[in-house]
């Protein structure tokens, strides 16, 4: 790996590219083990090579329905079709860039401060990426219309009001039996916030995950099992303080397939600059990325986007979310969304 030095004469981006790939990435890849991610071939053929496009419209074929007739030699079978459903999908684009001064480097002896920023990017960017989901979900919730309103309602189950306003042993079991009825053995994965984890933990209902680093110490994930189910921590989800001290918690939910995710990838997705005039000499890192994170049976509408990708913000708008439809009326049946929240005291 010494081609991969931070010096603008060494720097090789598609090494670079490949070293930061070798870096656990153990939050997606959780994610993905959970099956709430999953490739699809569609979005990555609408997206692959094809320059300046930014947002797509996938058809979603719909399920067989309908009434069986009666076979008894007089009544005539009457033929019905399946549905296509249209769903938009747009990239999301990010970049960043972190620099440091050479003075830096000459006051500490060669602390390698170049070196550290490059063991963090992978890191970063899953914290942004866990991020972006997250605004997805606050957008998909913010949605408005009586079909997509059906979904919220049947998609959220909320205890904060009631006799027992915590998280406790059978809350996950119903929040995801009101979302899908039978289906609800797909939900695999929870994002929530250390409030109510730490109260699972207290009950002996959630065990955070473990891993032993280089020196043998045996430290906690940030991650754990509830019910069966993986639970990431984070304290970036969703609160809402009610007053009198009282703060509500959203858990988020996801099942097999909750979203579509594919890296469409940038032009150039780092670059190094040197600059020898600035602070005595400088060196900055640049990073980007473009991504599709679709939640299924959700299409993004593009109703209120002012650039060539939707902002954080945007991204939180619920009239840039419906649910998939045919545009005559008929909407994607809620159950098979494997998308479900519990909100509470903790």
């Amino acid at each position: 790996m010494s081609a991969v030095r931070f010096d603008h004469k060494t720097f090789n981006a598609e090494a670079f590219g490949r070293y930061i790939d070798l870096i656990p990435k153990t939050r997606r890849s959780e994610m993905i083990r959970s099956q709430a991610l999953r490739p699809n071939s569609q979005i990555r053929e609408a997206f692959r090579n094809q320059t300046g496009v930014v947002y797509a419209t996938l058809p979603m074929f719909g399920r067989l329905g309908g009434d069986p007739l009666n076979y008894d030699g007089k009544t005539d079978i009457i033929a019905t079709t399946t549905t296509t459903f249209a769903r938009g999908v747009v990239v999301i684009g990010r970049a960043n860039a972190w620099v440091e001064k050479d003075f830096s480097e000459d006051v500490t002896g060669g602390a390698g401060f170049m070196s550290n920023v490059a063991r963090q990017v992978d890191g970063y960017w899953q914290d942004v990426d866990q991020g972006t989901l997250i605004s997805i979900l606050k957008g998909v919730y913010a949605m408005s219309g009586m079909k997509n309103q059906e979904f919220i309602n049947r998609h959220t189950f909320d205890i904060s009001s009631g006799s027992s306003p915590n998280i406790g042993a059978t809350t996950l079991n119903s929040a995801i039996q009101q979302a899908s009825g039978d289906n609800k053995s797909v939900f695999q994965l929870v994002i929530m916030h250390s409030t109510p984890a730490t109260n699972l933990e207290n009950l002996k209902l959630l065990e955070f995950l473990k891993y032993t680093d280089a020196n043998g110490v045996q430290r906690n994930l940030a991650m754990g099992t509830w019910n069966g189910r993986l639970v990431l921590v984070d304290d970036g989800m969703p609160t809402e303080d009610i007053g009198g001290g009282t703060t509500l918690y959203t858990s988020f939910v996801l099942g097999n397939g909750s979203f579509d995710y594919e890296n469409i990838g940038a032009e150039v997705p780092y670059a190094m600059t040197r600059d020898e005039k600035t602070n005595g000499g400088q060196t900055t890192l640049y990073s980007r990325q473009r991504k599709v994170f679709a939640p299924y049976g959700i299409s993004f509408t593009q109703s209120s986007m002012a650039t060539n990708s939707p902002t954080k913000s945007e991204l939180e708008m619920g009239e840039n979310w419906t649910l998939v439809n045919d545009t005559n009326g008929e909407y994607i049946d809620h159950k098979a969304i494997p998308i479900a929240r519990i909100i509470s005291r903790g």
